[in-house]
């Protein structure tokens, strides 16, 4: 019996060695594929965003539609206050700055007079609920602007389109600004207003889609823009839609048709 164990000792020595070493290439093996593997690290959260547009030095019933298209809120600090005609003096944060996106960012605009009047009443406060202004880094500073060298030899300038050529003035108003070329008239403007009266249900956005629009229509009609009288009558049209699907809209009426008054006196 000894005899046999003895002699079997060798071979069981062999098989040990033989699964020592299989059983160390298998742990080898599993703790490379395991660094193979990369551990899941969460991925990162892109913050969204929005970047300040520049509106110093626009009319006010143009900058706060801007401000409204970039998904901003507005206020209106100083002693001068939200009129149409005024014009934007100082915006905070500055242009260009980039904001972490709360809802909807407040924008503080100061503003200057114009030679304008101011008329009909003033919007210090953006229509819907401002949210706090998270800036996101610092603005670089920016640089100054480089005086571009006169050229050898003017070159001639293209003949102005059609559409910008037709649209002359109506009347002149010192100090108002000039009909932005690369917007729709105020004729398209107003009749555009009206379909969409007729096509959608009253809601806060769209209130405030309808009185953005009237108040960019009486102004640029005040302003003397082309066609205002005939935009003018095409809102007052859309007004009294808007007083019989929506319940409101006779006290834009009566500016509209006020504002109708004074064109049709300017441009005789």
């Amino acid at each position: 019996m000894a005899l046999r164990i003895a002699t079997r000792l060798p071979r069981l020595a062999i098989v040990g060695v033989v699964l020592l070493l299989a059983s160390a290439t298998l742990a080898v093996g599993a703790a490379k594929r395991m660094a193979a593997v990369p551990q899941g690290a969460p991925a990162p959260v892109t913050t969204p965003t929005v970047t300040v547009p520049d509106v110093t030095g626009q009319a006010f019933v143009f900058a706060k539609g801007t401000l409204e298209d970039a998904g901003l809120a507005w206020k209106v600090v100083g002693s001068v206050h939200g009129y149409a005609a005024n014009k934007v003096a100082k915006q905070i944060p500055a242009a260009g700055t980039k904001l972490k996106d709360t809802g909807a960012p407040t924008i503080t605009v100061t503003l200057e007079r114009t030679s304008y009047p101011e008329q009909g009443e003033p919007e210090d406060v953006s229509p819907y609920f401002g949210t706090s202004v998270q800036p996101i880094g610092l603005k670089p500073a920016t640089p100054a602007p480089a005086v571009a060298p006169k050229p050898a030899a003017a070159k001639p300038t293209a003949a102005p389109t059609k559409r910008a050529a037709s649209r002359t003035p109506d009347f002149v108003v010192a100090g108002a600004p000039k009909e932005p070329s690369d917007e729709m008239p105020l004729t398209q403007r107003a009749k555009l207003l009206a379909g969409f009266i007729a096509a959608h249900p009253k809601s806060p956005a769209n209130v405030r889609h309808f009185l953005y629009q009237h108040s960019w229509v009486v102004t640029g009609a005040r302003f003397g823009w082309w066609h205002g009288a005939g935009a003018l009558r095409a809102l007052i049209a859309a007004d009294q839609s808007a007083q019989q699907r929506w319940g409101i809209g006779r006290k834009s009426e009566l500016v509209a048709r006020a504002a109708l008054a004074d064109v049709e006196a300017r441009s005789k």
